[in-house]
Protein backbone atom coordinates (compact mmCIF):
# COMPACT_ATOMS: atom_id res chain seq x y z
CA UNK A 1 0.00 0.00 0.00
CA UNK A 2 1.40 3.37 -1.04
CA UNK A 3 -0.03 6.67 0.17
CA UNK A 4 0.61 9.28 -2.54
CA UNK A 5 1.43 12.91 -1.63
CA UNK A 6 -1.47 15.36 -1.83
CA UNK A 7 0.46 18.60 -1.22
CA UNK A 8 3.64 18.22 -3.31
CA UNK A 9 3.77 21.25 -5.57
CA UNK A 10 1.41 23.17 -3.27
CA UNK A 11 2.46 23.35 0.38
CA UNK A 12 6.02 22.42 -0.58
CA UNK A 13 8.04 21.98 -3.76
CA UNK A 14 7.47 18.86 -5.85
CA UNK A 15 10.92 18.17 -7.30
CA UNK A 16 13.62 16.85 -4.93
CA UNK A 17 16.13 19.56 -5.89
CA UNK A 18 13.68 22.41 -5.48
CA UNK A 19 12.38 20.94 -2.21
CA UNK A 20 15.89 20.63 -0.79
CA UNK A 21 16.57 24.28 -1.64
CA UNK A 22 13.23 25.32 -0.14
CA UNK A 23 13.92 23.51 3.13
CA UNK A 24 17.44 24.93 3.35
CA UNK A 25 15.99 28.40 2.79
CA UNK A 26 13.66 27.77 5.75
CA UNK A 27 16.63 26.87 7.98
CA UNK A 28 18.58 29.93 6.82
CA UNK A 29 15.60 32.31 7.03
CA UNK A 30 15.71 35.20 9.51
CA UNK A 31 12.82 33.52 11.40
CA UNK A 32 14.56 30.15 11.30
CA UNK A 33 17.70 28.97 13.13
CA UNK A 34 19.81 30.71 10.43
CA UNK A 35 22.03 27.64 10.00
CA UNK A 36 21.71 24.17 8.53
CA UNK A 37 21.23 21.21 10.88
CA UNK A 38 23.64 18.38 11.51
CA UNK A 39 22.52 15.23 13.30
CA UNK A 40 24.48 14.67 16.50
CA UNK A 41 25.21 11.45 18.35
CA UNK A 42 24.18 10.92 21.95
CA UNK A 43 21.33 9.77 24.14
CA UNK A 44 17.71 10.73 23.54
CA UNK A 45 16.48 13.67 25.62
CA UNK A 46 13.91 15.00 23.13
CA UNK A 47 10.62 13.15 23.49
CA UNK A 48 8.18 15.27 21.49
CA UNK A 49 8.33 18.06 18.97
CA UNK A 50 5.41 20.39 18.24
CA UNK A 51 5.52 21.89 14.75
CA UNK A 52 3.24 23.81 12.37
CA UNK A 53 1.90 22.41 9.11
CA UNK A 54 1.08 25.31 6.77
CA UNK A 55 2.72 25.94 3.43
CA UNK A 56 6.48 26.21 3.79
CA UNK A 57 6.51 29.84 2.63
CA UNK A 58 4.42 30.69 5.71
CA UNK A 59 5.38 28.26 8.49
CA UNK A 60 8.55 26.64 7.16
CA UNK A 61 11.02 28.83 9.08
CA UNK A 62 9.20 28.19 12.37
CA UNK A 63 9.15 24.45 11.69
CA UNK A 64 12.86 24.61 10.85
CA UNK A 65 13.60 25.75 14.40
CA UNK A 66 12.01 22.57 15.67
CA UNK A 67 13.85 20.29 13.30
CA UNK A 68 17.15 22.04 13.98
CA UNK A 69 16.64 21.28 17.66
CA UNK A 70 15.72 17.67 16.83
CA UNK A 71 18.89 17.24 14.80
CA UNK A 72 20.98 17.89 17.90
CA UNK A 73 19.43 14.84 19.55
CA UNK A 74 19.97 11.21 18.60
CA UNK A 75 18.33 10.02 15.38
CA UNK A 76 15.08 8.10 16.08
CA UNK A 77 14.25 4.76 14.56
CA UNK A 78 10.56 5.66 14.31
CA UNK A 79 8.68 8.98 14.33
CA UNK A 80 5.09 8.90 15.59
CA UNK A 81 3.31 11.80 13.88
CA UNK A 82 0.04 13.06 15.33
CA UNK A 83 -2.01 15.41 13.20
CA UNK A 84 -5.54 16.86 13.22
CA UNK A 85 -8.10 15.75 10.65
CA UNK A 86 -9.03 18.71 8.44
CA UNK A 87 -10.92 16.73 5.78
CA UNK A 88 -13.59 14.87 7.76
CA UNK A 89 -12.69 11.57 6.09
CA UNK A 90 -12.12 8.43 8.13
CA UNK A 91 -12.62 7.51 11.76
CA UNK A 92 -12.44 9.66 14.86
CA UNK A 93 -8.84 8.56 15.41
CA UNK A 94 -7.28 6.91 12.37
CA UNK A 95 -4.06 4.94 12.27
CA UNK A 96 -2.33 3.66 9.14
CA UNK A 97 -0.45 0.49 10.08
CA UNK A 98 1.33 -0.64 6.94
CA UNK A 99 2.69 0.48 3.61
CA UNK A 100 4.64 3.57 2.66
CA UNK A 101 4.17 7.29 2.14
CA UNK A 102 5.58 8.38 -1.21
CA UNK A 103 7.39 11.72 -1.01
CA UNK A 104 9.66 13.70 -3.38
CA UNK A 105 12.72 12.53 -1.40
CA UNK A 106 11.58 8.89 -1.54
CA UNK A 107 9.23 6.50 0.24
CA UNK A 108 8.84 6.47 4.03
CA UNK A 109 7.80 3.13 5.49
CA UNK A 110 5.16 2.73 8.20
CA UNK A 111 6.42 0.88 11.29
CA UNK A 112 3.96 -2.02 11.21
CA UNK A 113 4.95 -3.54 14.54
CA UNK A 114 4.84 -0.32 16.57
CA UNK A 115 1.63 0.84 14.87
CA UNK A 116 -0.12 -2.39 15.82
CA UNK A 117 1.17 -2.15 19.39
CA UNK A 118 -0.29 1.35 19.71
CA UNK A 119 -3.61 0.26 18.24
CA UNK A 120 -3.86 -2.77 20.55
CA UNK A 121 -3.21 -0.57 23.60
CA UNK A 122 -5.98 1.88 22.63
CA UNK A 123 -9.74 1.75 23.03
CA UNK A 124 -10.34 4.47 20.43
CA UNK A 125 -7.81 4.18 17.61
CA UNK A 126 -9.13 2.59 14.40
CA UNK A 127 -7.14 1.14 11.53
CA UNK A 128 -8.19 3.47 8.71
CA UNK A 129 -6.22 4.69 5.70
CA UNK A 130 -8.99 6.94 4.33
CA UNK A 131 -8.38 9.73 6.85
CA UNK A 132 -4.80 10.05 5.62
CA UNK A 133 -5.43 10.17 1.88
CA UNK A 134 -6.00 13.93 1.55
CA UNK A 135 -4.77 15.16 4.94
CA UNK A 136 -1.82 17.57 4.94
CA UNK A 137 -0.99 17.92 8.66
CA UNK A 138 1.16 14.77 8.81
CA UNK A 139 2.46 14.89 5.25
CA UNK A 140 4.15 18.30 5.53
CA UNK A 141 6.35 17.05 8.40
CA UNK A 142 7.93 14.33 6.26
CA UNK A 143 10.21 16.39 3.98
CA UNK A 144 11.78 18.07 7.02
CA UNK A 145 12.25 14.68 8.69
CA UNK A 146 13.79 13.24 5.54
CA UNK A 147 16.08 16.22 5.12
CA UNK A 148 17.35 15.86 8.68
CA UNK A 149 17.40 12.06 9.06
CA UNK A 150 17.67 10.72 5.51
CA UNK A 151 15.69 7.62 4.62
CA UNK A 152 16.54 5.36 7.55
CA UNK A 153 13.53 5.94 9.77
CA UNK A 154 9.94 4.77 9.76
CA UNK A 155 6.72 6.48 10.83
CA UNK A 156 3.46 5.82 12.63
CA UNK A 157 0.83 8.31 11.32
CA UNK A 158 -2.16 9.02 13.58
CA UNK A 159 -4.89 11.39 12.37
CA UNK A 160 -7.22 12.81 15.04
CA UNK A 161 -10.69 14.11 14.26
CA UNK A 162 -11.68 13.65 17.92
CA UNK A 163 -9.57 16.04 20.00
CA UNK A 164 -11.13 16.03 23.47
CA UNK A 165 -9.09 15.30 26.58
CA UNK A 166 -10.38 11.74 26.97
CA UNK A 167 -9.27 10.95 23.42
CA UNK A 168 -5.93 12.65 23.95
CA UNK A 169 -5.40 10.61 27.10
CA UNK A 170 -6.22 7.33 25.34
CA UNK A 171 -3.92 8.11 22.42
CA UNK A 172 -1.11 9.47 24.59
CA UNK A 173 -1.16 6.58 27.03
CA UNK A 174 -1.27 4.05 24.19
CA UNK A 175 1.75 5.67 22.56
CA UNK A 176 3.65 5.72 25.85
CA UNK A 177 2.92 2.06 26.52
CA UNK A 178 4.00 0.96 23.04
CA UNK A 179 7.01 3.30 22.75
CA UNK A 180 8.51 2.67 26.18
CA UNK A 181 12.12 1.56 25.84
CA UNK A 182 12.21 2.26 22.10
CA UNK A 183 14.11 4.93 20.16
CA UNK A 184 11.04 6.95 19.16
CA UNK A 185 10.31 10.63 18.51
CA UNK A 186 6.78 12.03 18.72
CA UNK A 187 5.79 14.92 16.45
CA UNK A 188 2.52 16.76 17.12
CA UNK A 189 1.41 18.79 14.11
CA UNK A 190 -0.61 21.95 14.72
CA UNK A 191 -1.09 25.54 13.71
CA UNK A 192 -2.17 28.05 16.33
CA UNK A 193 -4.84 30.80 15.99
CA UNK A 194 -6.49 31.10 12.59
CA UNK A 195 -7.54 34.35 10.88
CA UNK A 196 -7.32 36.66 13.86
CA UNK A 197 -5.74 40.14 14.01
CA UNK A 198 -2.06 39.87 14.89
CA UNK A 199 -2.33 41.14 18.47
CA UNK A 200 -5.35 38.95 19.21
CA UNK A 201 -3.61 35.88 17.80
CA UNK A 202 -0.46 36.57 19.81
CA UNK A 203 -2.44 36.99 23.03
CA UNK A 204 -4.50 33.84 22.55
CA UNK A 205 -1.56 31.76 21.35
CA UNK A 206 0.53 32.77 24.36
CA UNK A 207 -2.18 31.32 26.63
CA UNK A 208 -2.06 27.99 24.81
CA UNK A 209 1.74 27.99 24.66
CA UNK A 210 1.95 28.61 28.40
CA UNK A 211 -0.18 25.51 29.04
CA UNK A 212 2.14 23.47 26.82
CA UNK A 213 5.18 24.85 28.63
CA UNK A 214 3.62 23.62 31.88
CA UNK A 215 3.04 20.20 30.27
CA UNK A 216 -0.59 20.36 31.29
CA UNK A 217 -2.90 18.76 28.73
CA UNK A 218 -6.00 19.52 30.77
CA UNK A 219 -5.08 23.18 31.04
CA UNK A 220 -4.42 23.30 27.30
CA UNK A 221 -7.85 21.87 26.53
CA UNK A 222 -9.60 24.26 28.93
CA UNK A 223 -7.61 27.24 27.64
CA UNK A 224 -8.43 26.50 24.01
CA UNK A 225 -12.13 26.01 24.76
CA UNK A 226 -12.66 28.91 27.17
CA UNK A 227 -10.77 31.42 25.04
CA UNK A 228 -12.13 30.26 21.69
CA UNK A 229 -8.64 29.60 20.33
CA UNK A 230 -8.79 28.20 16.81
CA UNK A 231 -5.73 25.96 17.32
CA UNK A 232 -6.42 23.11 14.91
CA UNK A 233 -4.23 20.44 16.56
CA UNK A 234 -4.81 20.84 20.27
CA UNK A 235 -5.81 17.15 20.46
CA UNK A 236 -2.54 15.89 18.97
CA UNK A 237 -0.60 18.26 21.25
CA UNK A 238 -2.57 17.03 24.27
CA UNK A 239 -1.79 13.42 23.35
CA UNK A 240 1.90 14.29 22.90
CA UNK A 241 2.02 15.96 26.32
CA UNK A 242 0.41 12.95 28.01
CA UNK A 243 2.69 10.48 26.23
CA UNK A 244 5.76 12.61 26.95
CA UNK A 245 5.08 12.85 30.67
CA UNK A 246 4.65 9.08 30.92
CA UNK A 247 7.92 8.66 28.99
CA UNK A 248 9.81 10.83 31.46
CA UNK A 249 9.41 14.40 30.20
CA UNK A 250 10.11 17.11 32.75
CA UNK A 251 10.17 20.31 30.72
CA UNK A 252 8.97 22.05 27.58
CA UNK A 253 10.69 24.81 25.64
CA UNK A 254 9.40 27.33 23.12
CA UNK A 255 11.74 27.35 20.14
CA UNK A 256 9.95 29.82 17.86
CA UNK A 257 6.67 31.66 17.41
CA UNK A 258 5.61 33.74 14.41
CA UNK A 259 2.49 34.48 12.41
CA UNK A 260 1.71 34.57 8.73
CA UNK A 261 1.59 38.35 9.14
CA UNK A 262 5.28 38.38 10.05
CA UNK A 263 5.94 36.78 6.65
CA UNK A 264 3.50 38.68 4.43
CA UNK A 265 3.23 41.97 6.29
CA UNK A 266 -0.57 41.70 6.39
CA UNK A 267 -1.39 41.52 10.10
CA UNK A 268 -5.15 42.00 9.80
CA UNK A 269 -5.98 38.26 9.59
CA UNK A 270 -3.12 35.96 10.55
CA UNK A 271 -2.40 32.33 11.38
CA UNK A 272 -0.04 31.58 14.27
CA UNK A 273 2.81 29.09 14.13
CA UNK A 274 4.85 27.68 17.01
CA UNK A 275 7.61 25.12 17.49
CA UNK A 276 8.18 23.62 20.92
CA UNK A 277 10.34 20.81 22.29
CA UNK A 278 9.33 18.51 25.14
CA UNK A 279 12.37 16.94 26.79
CA UNK A 280 13.52 14.83 29.71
Amino acid sequence: MVRLPCQAGAFYEKSPDALRKQIEACFLHEFGPRKLPRVEDGSRSLISLICPHAGYMFSGPVAANGYYFAAQDVKPNTVIILGPNHTGYGSGVSLMVEGAWRMPFGDVQVDLELAKEIQRASELIDLDENAHRFEHSIEVQLPFLQYVYGQKFSIVPICMMMQDLETGRDVGESIAKAASGKNVLIVASTDMSHYEPQKTAETKDRLAINAILRLDAGELQLTVESNNISMCGYGPVSAAIIASRKLGATQSRLLAYRTSGDITGDRSQVVGYASLAITK
